[in-house]
């Protein structure tokens, strides 16, 4: 069963992303959620999902540093990871590059976009 994690410390930006993707758990997929970077590189780590939308400005641990560790540290190359912020400035998105984010999408989104790239990423 492929997994989707959305990392997100926003509780009202968290549940929108959700009901966006709510409709592939008719294919199957597995709907994780997560409020700050720990958690998510607890759950990375633990669940091993196939996507993950990734908030930069989060407690505990930012997306940068999260994304960073997934990658680079860890080496997990098997997870695709978008960086999902309001940090949309051409410094930011490098940023993002560097660390090994596979794609970057700002804020405010567009639910369709969203589950477009969910579905290219998951082969839907």
């Amino acid at each position: 069963m492929p997994k989707i994690l959305i990392v997100e410390d926003d509780p009202c930006i968290r549940i929108l992303l959700k009901q966006t993707l709510e409709e592939l758990e008719d294919d199957g997929v597995e709907l994780i959620t997560a409020d700050n970077g720990e958690a998510a590189l607890e759950i990375i780590s633990r669940e091993a999902p196939e996507l993950v939308f990734l908030d930069v400005m989060m407690p505990k641990m930012n997306g940068y540093d999260v994304c960073e560790k997934v990658k680079n540290e860890l080496g997990i190359t098997t997870v695709h990871i978008v960086m999902l912020t309001v940090k949309g400035q051409k410094l930011d998105r490098q940023k993002g590059k560097d660390v090994g984010a596979d794609a970057y999408m700002t804020k405010p989104f567009n639910p369709d976009e969203i589950l477009a790239v969910a579905r290219k990423v998951l082969g839907l």
